[in-house]
């Protein structure tokens, strides 16, 4: 499950993504440079081999560590894409491109929202996507919707195997676990494009986003982009990205929360989801400017900067590093504490107000500083703190999580 929401205006376009996925899978950030003239004729995605091609932009990913490609991103060019589990009629195990593996070939190759859209759907018509998607669960797969951003607008992009509906997003835009084009798609596939088709109808299931809550999320995130200032700030769109309970300050439960919230808690069978990583990214023509936690939780997490620079950013996983995801892992001793914990996430959640704050008053690299003494004190905050859950069925959810995770 996820949620992404864009805006556009004169001054730039906004993205913000939350990327649900299961609770136990860490999701490092991690930077790749540019590349120019490679020779390797092909590539291996995460199922399968395509073709490669010599030149490709550097690119920041935050992506799932045993896959290939990436949830969201952002390139050099600034181009941000995001993308979304949807559960058409057409989905299948059948290895194949994930949405993922497009995330990150869009993101390579495109130099504009407009290239990157171009470059999904033709991999999509040579090569199809699918296959298992799920970190432990193999069984789990889906089609994909995506956000594809720049400075000068946005598109948004459906898919049913191979078949597909585009349209050009006039100011907002949000999507959930559900498709929500029509017959209002600007591009579209030759089969979709023959008879007008009413996109979502065809293809859509109902169950799936049903139990999911993906119409509430995006609801949720549509009754946001609604209320945009005219000049937001990074904090607006965190703010957006912490939704939950009706709330947009992070002051919530997360074992009270259910599936329609936008800040996503795993408690159990049914709420199998959690957040696990978060984007925000503004992408003007001065340059793109991006904010990733890194962290599961957004409603406990910090957003940090992250540059196209050599910097060893706070946020950023080096590539030697990535299946074991770090920053991922030490928050997450503190994210499991603090779920059954309302002390320590009042702690937390006022320090992490005043820290980012601080953060944006600031350059990125002071804002890094500043990040870095937010892992210490949390570290420090929970040096005598035991992890312990309570006997509820969301207790003993997340202490089998616990053990599954190697989280102590």
């Amino acid at each position: 499950m996820c949620d992404t929401q864009v805006w556009t205006a004169d001054s730039g376009t906004w993205f913000a993504k939350n990327s649900d996925r299961e609770p136990g899978e860490p999701q490092p950030v991690i930077r790749l440079p540019r590349v120019t003239g490679d020779p390797r004729p092909s590539l291996r995605a995460t199922h399968i081999e395509i073709g490669q091609v010599p030149d490709r932009h550097g690119v920041i990913l935050s992506k799932p560590g045993w896959t290939w490609g990436a949830e969201m991103g952002i390139n050099e060019r600034g181009v941000a894409i995001g993308n979304e589990a949807v559960f058409t009629r057409r989905r299948g195990l059948r290895p194949a491109l994930l949405g993922m593996d497009l995330v990150r070939l869009g993101l390579e190759r495109g130099g504009s929202a407009r290239e990157a859209l171009d470059v999904i759907v033709a991999l999509l018509a040579r090569h199809g996507q699918g296959g298992p998607a799920g970190h432990r669960d193999k069984r789990f797969c889906y089609d994909n919707s995506f956000l594809i951003a720049d400075p000068g607008g946005a598109w948004v992009l459906e898919t049913a195997g191979r078949a597909w509906a585009a349209r050009r997003i006039d100011r907002a835009w949000a999507i959930s676990n559900a498709l929500t084009l029509r017959d209002d798609w600007d591009l579209a596939s030759d089969d979709v494009a023959a008879g007008r088709v009413d996109f979502a109808r065809r293809f859509d299931t109902r169950l799936m986003p049903w139990l999911a809550g993906a119409r509430r999320r995006r609801d949720t995130s549509l009754a946001c982009l609604a209320d945009v200032p005219d000049q937001p700030g990074p904090d607006r769109w965190f703010a957006h990205l912490r939704a939950a309970n009706g709330r947009l300050d992070g002051d919530h439960d997360p074992v009270a929360c259910g599936n329609g919230d936008v800040c996503l808690h795993a408690a159990g069978p049914v709420r199998r989801s959690q957040t696990t990583g978060a984007m925000v990214a503004h992408l003007s023509a001065s340059g793109p400017r991006v904010w990733f936690t890194g962290t599961s939780a957004p409603c406990l997490s910090l957003f940090r900067p992250a540059v196209f620079d050599d910097r060893p950013w706070s946020a950023l996983t080096p590539v030697s590093r990535e299946p074991y995801a770090e920053l991922w892992r030490r928050h997450e001793r503190v994210h499991r504490r603090a779920l059954f914990d309302a002390g320590l996430r009042a702690e937390l959640r006022a320090d992490l107000r005043e820290t980012e704050r601080a953060m944006l008053a600031v350059d990125p690299a002071e804002a890094d500083v500043l990040a870095r003494d937010w892992d210490r004190r949390q570290t420090a905050r929970i040096a005598d703190r035991p992890l312990s859950f309570p006997s509820s069925r969301a207790g003993r959810f997340w202490r089998r999580q616990c053990r599954y995770d190697g989280i102590d």
